[in-house]
């Protein structure tokens, strides 16, 4: 039986993945700050569940331990940053550091502490992009940048680690909490569902296609 780690497993896109792999049969073990909704979730999904925070190395080196046979790690954990989104040009640095540590520096921390296992599985790497990364939206300078730094650390990876598969999709716009502090709640009413979402990165991971960048909307 395949199993998967997920980040940012209690609600949203991660909590959606989680479910469309438990019904595919994978076994999982999942990872929030939110310890209610995470804890919830890995009840009624028979799941593994430790609550705690990407940025935080030790955190990392627990997830590492719990998960010696590894055939997929998700890094869909993520940080908005400052909102209301402001202009770069009013960007509060600490908030910034704030997300680079939890958008870029967590995601490939993790990934180099579950490399082992991915390896001997000849596992893969689901990255949690966004548009945000290559396309230029007023107010969205800070988070971008760090999606655009995974963007080209996932690539590099794909170019180092040809046993392994990595991926980085661009889920397009959902209908979570994220979106809805971002653009407000109206807006983010109409998004996507993650349900839908998590259905094609499922097939994804299934297909096996090469390394690469790949848009939900074209897959």
């Amino acid at each position: 039986m395949k199993h998967a780690l997920i980040t940012g497993a209690s609600k949203g896109l991660g909590l959606a993945l989680a479910q469309a792999l438990a019904a595919d049969g994978w076994t999982l073990t999942l990872t929030a700050r939110g310890e209610e909704d995470l804890l919830a979730a890995a009840f009624d999904l028979s799941a593994a569940a430790i609550v705690g925070d990407v940025a935080d190395p030790e955190h990392r080196r627990r997830l590492a331990e719990a998960t010696p046979d590894l055939d997929l790690l998700v890094n869909n954990a993520s940080g908005l940053g400052t909102t209301p989104l402001p202009p770069l040009a009013d960007y509060p640095l600490d908030d910034l550091r704030g997300i680079v540590e939890t958008n870029v520096l967590g995601p490939l921390a993790l990934i180099q502490a579950t490399l082992p296992a991915l390896r001997r599985a000849k596992g893969a790497i689901l990255n949690v992009t966004s548009d945000a990364a290559v396309e230029a939206y007023e107010g969205w300078g800070g988070y971008g940048a760090t999606k655009a730094a995974l963007d080209q650390l996932s690539n590099v990876l794909a170019a180092e680690e040809k046993d392994v598969a990595v991926w980085w999709v661009d889920p397009g716009e959902m209908r979570t909490g994220m979106l809805a502090d971002a653009v407000g709640a109206e807006e983010a009413a109409g998004a996507d569902d993650p349900a839908d979402v998590a259905a094609t990165l499922v097939r994804l991971v299934a297909d096996r296609p090469a390394s690469g960048r790949y848009i939900r909307r074209e897959l």
